[in-house]
């Protein structure tokens, strides 16, 4: 199992997370001749900044402070970043993450804090298998898989243990 993206990082990991997936971002969009206009750059960092899901309204609200975004113009860019790659959606939240692995077939799970909300991309070829044998067996022809699995960080388990 591969995790993509550690539950926590420190301020000056954090920032260079941010100009990893910025950078990966502009190589992708440079390689599939797609356009990272300034708003889509900007929404990008956001979500990249949070390394938690980010809701559209929550994104709007920021972007308004700013005198620049409507409701429509966010939702464009998040489909943008959506069908492009960039972000994957966590549709039991109606929010968004920044993707670790842009350009990579992968399948999108997630490791969720349910007290913190950080989250961590993880890629499990055995369970991409199984999920596709159990769709196979049904007839189903899988098209996307996103799994979502909530659960306690590092951090807030330890706080947990140490508030009892």
């Amino acid at each position: 199992m591969l995790v993509s993206q550690p539950f926590s990082c420190s301020h000056d990991q954090h920032d260079h997370c941010v100009d990893a997936a910025l950078t990966a971002a502009e190589r992708l969009c440079r390689e599939q001749r797609l356009r990272l206009t300034p708003l889509r750059r900007k929404i990008l960092t956001l979500i990249w900044q949070s390394h938690r899901p980010v809701g559209a309204y929550d994104l709007l609200e920021i972007l308004q402070k700013e005198g620049r975004a409507a409701p429509p113009t966010v939702y464009r860019t998040l489909d943008f970043l959506l069908e492009s790659g960039l972000v994957h959606r966590l549709a039991t939240r109606n929010a968004y993450f920044g993707c670790t692995r842009p350009g990579q077939d992968h399948a999108g799970h997630v490791l969720i804090c349910e007290s913190c909300h950080v989250l961590a991309e993880i890629d499990s070829a055995d369970v991409v298998r199984q999920i596709d044998a159990s769709a196979d067996a049904f007839g189903f022809e899988v098209r996307r898989q996103t799994v979502e699995v909530s659960g306690l960080c590092p951090r807030c388990r330890q706080e947990a243990d140490h508030a009892c």
